[in-house]
């Protein structure tokens, strides 16, 4: 926003000093209102989004730093100037405090007020750009839950809003906590399909007795225990999606009635003679290595293409870990809003963050939220969580993984130096472990109190 664009309210008691305030600003370009008290500037700013407010501090009623408060709970980024002419450091930090911009004293050079005004917008104008920035960023970084700013994520968003407006069938391959489900779900609500049913199966948790009945349904008396007629999950995603977790735990009998399924588009309940036709978009995953079990023959080869025509795979979280930050973010934004009362504004410190980014998380992504919201548990009224906070086996492996790597170079090395510095690296990764506490860091050093704090005095620790 330019000057000649900005609408400003002048708030002066003093006829002739707002007037001539008020013409001089025109000459500059602003398209002044004026207000000869706070009650008639609130209701001003009710009726109008002006750019910028210059008030006087001192008003018969509502003072200055009232007005400024009433535009500002209107309009969060309205500018806000305070002109008084008993200029005290109370008078401006209560007015920077209750939101004003700046704070200028009469008499005042009306050059002096021009660049203040300047100054305030511009910086207005930055506030916004980079809020703007953030929320593409965001916005780049992530794709409906999905957080990741690797190159592989960055791959895969492409991939994923390239594919939601198709009906193919889709396998995603990865290991077990890379978010399969969530893509799954990510690809329902970007299709044409979203406004239809997600169901999702896990073909890995239910017993292979019971998971044909729960994929297909079945009628009243198809065995003991069906007492009444049941729709299966394919029946239920009729229009919709259905996500079949863990596929390569079916059987070889299943995976023919499944086969089957897909390429007719209709089924049979169990103990029904009468065909079900159904429209559903079928999205399976797995962590097993299909490709194998098709060349051990444990996987049926025509199932197998029917379901990889889309194949989508989720690296695991160490081979990411530039992602680990944002996700940790995205967890902590989430996780923290539950808490009573709310921490909005928890962070991990810079060396725990270094831990988190050092560890292998086999787990991946779930194993990484787990820890996030343990963290956040045990840590109650905290604003900073520490590398203490932190699960043991990801404290040492970080200290693991910050010490120096053995090397022997043809030139030799400094020994005495490198010993120190090895030193170094246990002293403080014993202190950061134990929060500080000296007896506890020396005892899993195996060494004397006195010892301990003698050697981080060496060693400027």
């Amino acid at each position: 926003m330019t000057d000649t664009q900005a609408h400003l309210l002048l708030v002066e008691d003093e006829v002739a000093l707002r007037e001539a305030t008020a013409e001089r600003l025109e000459e500059h370009g602003y398209r002044v209102v004026q207000a000869d008290s706070g009650e008639s500037a609130l209701g001003r700013l009710s009726d109008f989004a002006f750019d910028v407010v210059i008030t006087d501090l001192r008003l018969p009623g509502i003072d200055g730093t009232q007005v400024i408060e009433g535009a500002l709970e209107l309009y969060p980024n309205i500018v806000g100037v305070v002109v008084t002419g008993f200029g005290t450091v109370q008078d401006a930090v209560a007015a920077i405090k209750r939101g004003a911009s700046d704070f200028i004293t009469k008499p005042f050079q009306f050059d002096h007020l021009l660049h203040i005004l300047a100054t305030a917008i511009e910086q207005r104008r930055l506030k916004s750009e980079n809020a703007y920035l953030r929320s593409q960023l965001e916005e780049r970084y992530s794709f409906e839950g999905i957080v990741g700013r690797s190159q592989s994520m960055q791959r895969l968003f492409q991939t994923l809003e390239t594919v939601a407006g198709t009906t193919s069938t889709i396998l995603i391959t990865g290991e077990t906590g890379t978010g399969k489900e969530l893509v799954a779900q990510a690809i329902h609500h970007n299709s044409r399909r979203r406004s239809h049913r997600f169901i999702a199966l896990n073909c890995g948790a239910i017993p292979e007795t019971l998971l044909e009945a729960e994929l297909f349904g079945h009628v009243r008396g198809a065995f003991t225990g069906a007492v009444a007629t049941r729709q299966g999950r394919l029946e239920q995603a009729h229009l919709g999606t259905l996500f079949l977790d863990e596929v390569g735990t079916m059987s070889a009998s299943l995976q023919a009635k499944l086969l089957r399924a897909l390429q007719e588009r209709e089924f049979e309940r169990l103990g029904d003679n009468h065909p079900t036709r159904v429209d559903v978009r079928v999205i399976a995953a797995t962590n097993s290595d299909l490709d194998q079990m098709v060349e051990d023959g444990t996987f049926r080869k025509d199932l197998f293409y029917r379901l990889n025509v889309i194949p989508i795979h989720l690296p695991p979280l160490s081979e990411r870990r530039e992602d680990v930050p944002l996700l940790v973010k995205s967890f902590l934004q989430k996780l923290s809003q539950q808490h009573e009362p709310a921490r909005p504004d928890v962070v991990f410190s810079q060396e725990a963050m270094r831990r988190l980014m050092a560890y292998d998380w086999p787990g991946n992504i779930r194993q990484l939220e787990n820890i996030v919201e343990r963290t956040l548990a045990m840590t109650p009224g905290r604003r900073q969580l520490d590398v203490a906070d932190l699960p043991t086996e990801i404290q040492m492996n970080g200290g693991a993984s910050s010490a120096i790597d053995v090397v022997l170079p043809d030139e030799g090395v400094d020994l005495p130096q490198y010993v120190q510095e090895i030193e170094r690296q246990f002293v403080r990764f014993s202190l950061e472990r134990t929060g500080g506490n000296k007896r506890k860091a020396a005892e899993l050093l195996n060494i004397k109190r006195t010892t301990l704090v003698e050697k981080a005095k060496r060693l400027e620790l």
